[in-house]
């Protein structure tokens, strides 16, 4: 009977282990993330509609306010499993919240910003994009405002993508890797490598994705992950998605992960035959 109980039952640490845990995480989540989106349905069918085409403001608006509705779900979900199932305050998800957390952020924010600029003059000065104007906006829709709710979209992708690959996942996995025969710096790593595994093929089913887009958000996912190892927060990770989503997207005119959030950007661009980012190819073609 011991034997069975210690199959779901951390006798050390007085609660469920990872596996457990994790499963139970999805019984919450999962239905409130389906209630969130619901509520688009309910309230506002044509945002769904607009999802679906992909084209335009209400296209943006749509999917800014499913991300803030998963935000909000995961939220109350991790709230709810780490009084009750993870035995954890919510700050250890990575909201150590202090004067460093914030500069961390603002590293984080600076660091994706430098990086995708570099990546654009890359291409640009390899002849793989061209620029054929400035401040694209979509039919009737004001820059500034088409702007702003790309940058909505992406400070809820960022914290929601962070909060449950590093935050969440990352962490109960380094717990439940770290076994008697080997250390916990080791488990630590692992379960790196696994979350980043796991964040890469969670964008294999977006539009126009290729097994290299896939790869290289491994890597990507990889990248993310360094900082909230090294430091045990979410700072530098989210402020770094955020970053780069957005100066991606809306500064230098590329698809974000297969998706036309580039509608609205400072750059309108035309590649070399790609459609969904700077990380589908190893390489481009040269535009004419």
């Amino acid at each position: 009977m011991a034997i069975i109980k210690s199959v779901f039952w951390n006798q050390e640490e007085h609660r469920l282990r990872v596996l457990w845990r994790f499963l139970v995480f999805l019984i919450v989540f999962v239905p409130l993330m389906g209630g969130s989106q619901a509520l688009i349905y309910v309230l506002a069918p044509s945002l769904i509609q607009a999802l679906n085409e992909k084209q335009g403001i209400q296209f943006l608006w749509g999917w800014t306010v499913s991300e803030w509705l998963m935000l909000g779900a995961i939220l109350a979900a991790l709230w709810i499993v780490g009084r009750w199932i993870d035995r954890r305050p919510f700050s250890d998800y990575g909201f150590h919240f202090s004067r460093h957390w914030w500069l961390d952020l603002a590293f984080g924010l600076a660091l994706g910003a430098v990086l995708m600029t570099g990546i654009f003059l890359t291409e640009f000065l390899s002849g793989w994009v061209t620029i054929r104007g400035l401040l694209q906006s979509p039919p009737g829709v004001s820059f500034g405002q088409g702007l702003l709710v790309a940058f909505l979209l992406f400070l809820a992708v960022g914290i929601f993508e962070e909060l449950f690959s590093r935050g969440y996942l990352l962490h109960n996995l380094a717990e439940g890797l770290n076994f008697k025969f080997w250390n916990a710096k080791v488990a630590l790593v692992l379960a790196w490598i696994l979350a980043s595994l796991l964040f890469g093929a969670a964008h294999a089913s977006n539009p126009n994705a290729t097994l290299i887009s896939t790869v290289n958000l491994v890597l990507a996912g990889l990248f993310l992950g360094l900082g909230y190892v090294l430091t045990g927060d979410l700072a530098i990770p989210i402020g770094l998605h955020i970053a780069w989503n957005f100066f991606q997207g809306n500064v230098y005119g590329f698809p974000v992960s297969g998706t036309p959030v580039n509608q609205v950007s400072f750059l309108a661009i035309e590649q070399g035959g790609q459609i969904f980012g700077p990380e589908g190819r190893l390489g481009q073609k040269r535009v004419s």
